[in-house]
């Protein structure tokens, strides 16, 4: 007997496709596309408030300030510049003032930079010991630092005072002369050196004494095992191991120095502390700039020794790079892998 296919009736409902799977399909890539986005953007967007707050307190003013070096234009006149291309600069090249302030920038750093690190570098040699109390001595040495440059400027402008100052009363009590350390040309470079020597002393110090907790202790045991002694590990171990350090804060010092505004300026106070002494003796390119700018009102000028200073600084980088490079390379030994 014949049978016959049983066949869906052409009238009857087509049968439900279930719409669940193709929508978690496009969930799923939906989910992976937004992963695939997350990964890519979210570390640019993690980085972008720093490049916003520096484009507009870093770049911005710095660009702006080149602009206005190129024009002639006085603090009463913001609106009406005049293009003078690089007049500006030519004046203050051929100003003696310009290089007077620039060589007592220089001594000034120099003599309250390497003191400075010297003495941190002792200091951070001792807080290295077990001491009791480390804590409260690092935080001791911390203090200055954490003194505003205004409070400590002030104490140290009456410390040095010609007459009736702490050191000149010390000075008399042992049988020396008075001494006008303001007007002097090297006492107040002196001066100012101290003041800077007393706030970044400690400062310094606590960042080579982290960078000696980092030396492996095995150096100084090796070290120890072949009879060095303390000296000799503190020379040979110590200062090799912290050399990227030390250049880090010779080159922080550096840029502090060329930014010293508030030592010089209330040494003495009033018209000679802005004006650096009588005879400029204690000027600073800070200094220098604020004469321009806000007591003379002429922005062109000023804005032209921003960025001499900044060119000043770009050259001292990189006369501490090439002098670390010479560092590093002459380290390596022939034949070794650099």
């Amino acid at each position: 007997m014949a049978t016959s296919t049983p066949t869906r009736d052409a009238d009857a409902p087509a049968p439900r496709t279930s719409k669940k799977e193709p929508t978690a399909e496009r969930r799923q890539l939906w989910r992976s596309r937004l992963w695939r986005f997350d990964d890519k953007a979210s570390p640019y967007a993690y980085i972008a408030p720093f490049f916003l707050i520096f484009g507009a307190f870093g770049l911005y003013p710095l660009l702006y300030t080149g602009w206005i070096a190129l024009h002639r234009v006085s603090m009463t006149g913001l609106d009406s510049m005049e293009w003078v291309g690089w007049e500006n600069f030519d004046k203050i090249l051929h100003d003696p003032e310009f290089w007077t302030s620039v060589s007592n920038t220089f001594l000034i750093g120099v003599i309250s930079t390497v003191p400075q690190l010297l003495m941190a570098l002792g200091l951070a040699h001792l807080l290295n010991y077990r001491l009791r109390a480390s804590t409260f001595w690092r935080t001791i040495i911390l203090t200055p630092y954490a003194t505003s440059v205004a409070s400590a400027a002030l104490v140290f402008a009456l410390v040095f005072r010609a007459d009736g100052g702490l050191l000149n009363w010390t000075l008399g009590l042992v049988g020396f002369d008075p001494v006008n350390w303001a007007n002097g040309h090297w006492t107040s470079k002196l001066a100012i050196s101290i003041i800077v020597i007393w706030r970044w002393t400690g400062y310094n110090a606590l960042i080579y004494l982290a960078a000696m907790q980092a030396v492996p202790n095995d150096l100084y045991e090796a070290a120890s095992l072949d009879g060095a002694s303390r000296w000799q590990q503190f020379r040979k171990v110590t200062i090799p191991s912290l050399r990227p350090t030390i250049l880090f804060t010779i080159v922080i010092s550096t840029i502090g120095s060329m930014q010293l505004f508030g030592e010089p300026l209330l040494l003495e106070g009033g018209a000679l502390g802005a004006t650096g002494g009588n005879e400029n003796q204690y000027e600073t390119l800070s200094i220098y700039l604020y004469n321009y700018g806000w007591n003379l009102g002429h922005l062109g000028p000023a804005a032209a020794v921003a960025w001499a200073m900044l060119a000043l600084l770009l050259l001292i980088a990189a006369a501490n790079w090439i002098v670390g490079r010479f560092f590093r390379t002459s380290t390596v030994r022939p034949g070794a892998p650099s």
